[in-house]
């Protein structure tokens, strides 16, 4: 095995496993499922709960894309807001959607609880407004989702309070939900890895898939063997690549990136955030940050579009950083890491099926940890029969973007920049 994780304060910090041998050979199963990050470990997990035994195919290693690199963050939503949802589809679907939404982060809440995942799971996130109209915005919608949804774990926060939690000027106000949470997100993968091992599940790592052959059942190669699987499932997000040429047009993948400082100590650190819960911001290119277990700030800011991280991803984001704390101009940077995930045009997930036994879902546009492990859970239940909720987010309008996969880059760096620009304003 020569594949490591990418140099992070999560890979430094994660519970160590030894590495997995790859795909040697052929072999047969019930269910085949390309990727080893939450979709695919969240379906493994769940089909093994229901007596399936699955093979999951890993190009690299458990965790390794981005839900071993990203920031940690535990949202309520599938990523849109339901007034933005409730526009585009009508009371009736959002409340569904509304509905999933809360399954996807008690899903999470439980599978760390019942199988015991230590990924210091910590209450708490911030939505802070970076405009004076963005503040007016989250009032309404704490206003708005206790009325219509009957949800009440969020609370306006005040500008004065605001500077009370968050040490920057930089905010209007913002809104507490204490629905979400932050957590170690590789730990996180990683203990869903070893719980679907246990019940049944079975990983290769470093067994990229190189080619699939639809058919009852289908053919899946690797460079070192193939899997024959009744029904197979895709989750590969972001490194989707040419695999499936068809669905690669719907998604785009960017890159993300997080900088860790030196440990600040107890005091320094509650000096930063009070109460140790995450935050993120409402620019379109969003600041995300929170506290990790040892005192040290985690955040990220800035992304890019192109194949290449920067060559020097610490200078890169501390620039946001110190926008946000200029109080940590002499602090230390002791981790700088990037990812990649996948967005979609509508910045909501898309969920498919290629013919009767090939499923996929991906595009989680910056919200996996909850929506990707539903993702999961959702794939088990209809390979189980019950495809309700499957069906209901598969059915959402999907748009592919604008010149396809050669072209698109353009495109989306024309309008990140435009709405960059948008940030900048005041």
């Amino acid at each position: 095995m020569t594949s490591a994780y990418p140099n992070s304060y999560y890979a430094a910090t994660a519970k160590k496993t030894a590495p997995l041998v790859r795909l040697d050979g052929d072999m047969s199963c019930d269910v085949c499922i390309i990727g080893a990050g939450y979709t695919g470990l969240s379906a493994a997990l769940h089909l093994a709960e229901q007596g399936y035994r699955p093979i999951v195919l890993e190009a690299e290693r458990i965790g390794w894309g981005a839900s071993g690199r990203n920031g940690g963050q535990l949202g309520t939503t599938l990523r849109k807001s339901q007034d933005e949802l409730e526009a585009l589809y009508g009371l009736e679907t959002t409340h569904a959607l509304w509905d999933l939404a809360k399954d996807s982060v008690d899903t999470v809440k439980d599978l760390i609880e019942r199988y015991e995942i230590e990924c210091d799971l910590t209450p708490g996130l911030l939505h802070a407004a970076w405009k004076r109209r963005d503040a007016d915005w989250l009032e309404e919608d704490v206003h708005h989702m206790r009325e219509e949804y009957g949800y009440h774990k969020l609370r306006y926060i005040s500008r004065g309070e605001m500077r009370e939690m968050v040490a920057s000027e930089c905010y209007h106000g913002g809104a507490l939900d204490q629905g979400g949470a932050h957590l170690h997100p590789l730990n996180y993968a990683l203990g869903l890895a070893r719980a679907a091992t246990e019940k049944g599940a079975t990983i290769f790592e470093e067994s990229r898939v190189l080619e699939l052959t639809p058919g009852e059942p289908v053919l899946v190669r690797t460079e070192t063997g193939t899997v024959k699987a009744d029904q197979v499932v895709i989750a590969c997000n972001g490194y989707l690549g040419k695999l499936l040429p068809d669905v690669n047009g719907y998604i785009m993948p960017i890159n993300n990136f997080i900088i860790a400082t030196e440990p600040l100590g107890e005091e320094g650190a509650r000096a930063l955030i009070r109460d140790n819960v995450a935050v993120a911001d409402t620019k379109f290119v969003i600041d995300y940050y929170r506290l990790s277990e040892d005192g040290r700030l985690l955040f990220g800011g800035g992304e890019n579009y192109s194949p290449k991280f920067p060559k020097d991803i610490a200078a890169f984001v501390k620039k946001p950083m110190l926008r946000v704390f200029p109080q940590l101009k002499d602090v230390r940077i002791d981790y700088a890491w990037g990812g990649t995930l996948a967005i979609t045009l509508s910045r909501m997930p898309q969920f498919g099926r290629l013919g009767p036994n090939m499923l996929f879902a991906h595009g989680y546009s910056g919200q996996g940890i909850n929506v990707a492990t539903l993702g999961g859970k959702l794939i088990a239940e209809t390979i189980n029969g019950d495809a309700k909720g499957f069906d209901l987010l598969s059915q959402l309008p999907a748009t592919k973007f604008p010149g396809g996969t050669l072209l698109r880059f353009p495109g989306l760096v024309a309008g990140m920049l435009f709405y960059a620009m948008k940030d900048r304003l005041p």
